[in-house]
């Protein structure tokens, strides 16, 4: 993957984060704060627990930190998968999200 390969797929992906946000505003009580610097998304949880996203340019990697850990995803081709086997970005953002909220959310591209 070039550079410029990962930058697209990792902005396709941040901006789905913020997307996905915006939806579960708009269709719970969740009431997530989402904000964006550069190449990172901070979302921020009515406890004041975050989940932190950013971007590892000379990595091609994306990072995510939860109050559970932290963890490094590498898109395959298709999807962006934990380099240790942890699974899908999408699914493991919607499980760490939903433990920090409390409740049911799904997150997706």
């Amino acid at each position: 993957m070039t550079d410029l390969e990962f930058l697209d797929q990792a902005e396709r992906l941040l901006a789905g984060v913020e997307t996905s946000c915006d939806r579960i505003n708009d269709e719970s009580d969740a009431d997530l704060d989402n904000q964006r610097v550069g190449g990172m998304v901070t979302i921020t949880f009515a406890n004041r627990s975050q989940i932190v996203i950013n971007l590892q340019k000379p990595l091609h990697e994306v990072w995510l930190a939860a109050r559970c850990g932290g963890f490094h995803y590498k898109f395959d081709g298709a999807q962006w998968q934990d380099t240790k086997g942890q699974g899908e970005f999408w699914a493991s953002l919607s499980r760490y999200a939903s433990e920090q909220s409390g409740q049911a959310l799904a997150f997706h591209a």
